[in-house]
């Protein structure tokens, strides 16, 4: 999925102009994945469990495109 620039963030164009987000079910397909963009990039929000995922982290890579990375969280529906 890619999204727009949170309203919380300032945009800056050719900077930030978008996410690409990619939502996973296994851990380790998520980490598997930050894993191979984190080299050369900067990391925003480091992989790690979040209150709404049991993994969330953010990071832009070498080539300027910011991913956000997360583990679906159980249905306790």
């Amino acid at each position: 999925m890619a999204y727009d620039v949170p309203s919380a963030m300032p945009y800056e164009q050719g900077t930030n102009p978008f996410f690409v987000s990619v939502r996973g079910e296994d851990a380790d397909e998520i980490s598997t994945l930050w894993q191979r963009l984190a080299p050369g990039s900067n990391v925003l929000r480091p992989l790690e469990p979040a209150v709404w995922a049991p993994l969330y982290g953010m990071l832009t890579d070498r080539f300027g495109v910011t991913w956000v990375l997360d583990v679906t969280a159980p249905d306790n529906g």
